[in-house]
């Protein structure tokens, strides 16, 4: 990973940049979280089993708030993210809740050098592997930190939708990637477009083939995948409401993959 330590860096700092807004922010709405509610969404709500009295690993947790969402659901929960003032802030909102999560801060490809443990549930969300430049090594944290039996889920945007420039409303970027990340200059943030944020981040784009083999490279078996004609959260250009949760990318009318869940089981 030593040749990716640049852009791992630089998104280091991102992230850094992000959570002081994110945290304050109307799109995380931290006083109904502190009240109660959950972040999570319908779609994930709908399909994770029973969490109560199962343990659970949550792979770049950012703040926290899905975590100890998490948590609230009955899960004994360990959560990592890339960037410490994410953790820091993450341990905070855990201590003001009176909670128990496990936050620990460090690179998802670094995973097994701090947690040895295996869990019932690893859980992934949004915006997480975009950041990561290989698959195959992520996969093997997955797996590692298993047992048999055991159970990943993600729920993720779904890489067609990266295809598009949202504000020229074309197609701009590859589908499969190339191993070379792509470096865009953010101005803002999804959660307050208006935010003093100006920044280099480094991504990948990752096929849905690239993702799948991963896992069954190492000893997962895919038993569900789904696909939303929608999006969650309102975070792109030139989409619309549908409904409570639902923002749809309007195209010519077309319905178009946003997102999608996947269910694995270790054999």
């Amino acid at each position: 990973m030593q040749q990716y330590k640049t852009f791992f860096d630089a998104n280091e700092a991102l992230w850094n940049a992000k959570t002081d807004v994110h945290v304050k922010s109307d799109f995380y709405d931290m006083e109904g979280f502190l009240k109660g509610n959950t972040s999570l969404r319908k779609i994930e709500l709908g399909e994770l089993p029973d969490l109560t009295g199962k343990s659970l690993l949550h792979l770049q947790c950012h703040f926290g708030q899905d975590t100890l969402s998490l948590e609230r659901l009955g899960a004994t929960c360990t959560a990592i993210d890339l960037a410490p003032n994410a953790i820091k802030q993450a341990r905070s909102i855990r201590d003001q809740l009176g909670m128990k999560s496990k936050f620990i801060c460090c690179n998802v490809y670094d995973t097994d050098k701090h947690i040895m443990d295996t869990y019932d549930i690893v859980y992934t969300s949004y915006g997480t592997i975009i950041w990561l430049p290989d698959l195959d090594l992520w996969a093997k944290q997955v797996t590692q930190r298993l047992p048999k039996g055991g159970l990943f889920y993600m729920t993720k945007f779904h890489p067609f939708i990266f295809l598009f420039d949202w504000e020229k409303d074309r197609i701009a970027y590859n589908y499969f990637s190339t191993g070379e990340p792509l470096m865009e200059e953010t101005q803002g943030t999804y959660a307050d477009v208006d935010a003093p944020i100006q920044m280099k981040e480094y991504f990948w784009q990752h096929s849905l083939s690239d993702i799948f083999q991963a896992l069954i490279d190492n000893g997962m078996e895919i038993c569900m995948y789904k696909e939303y004609d929608y999006s969650p959260y309102d975070i792109f250009d030139n989409s619309r409401k549908r409904a409570e949760q639902e923002y749809i990318y309007e195209h010519e009318e077309m319905s178009l993959p946003h997102t999608y869940t996947l269910k694995a089981i270790k054999k």
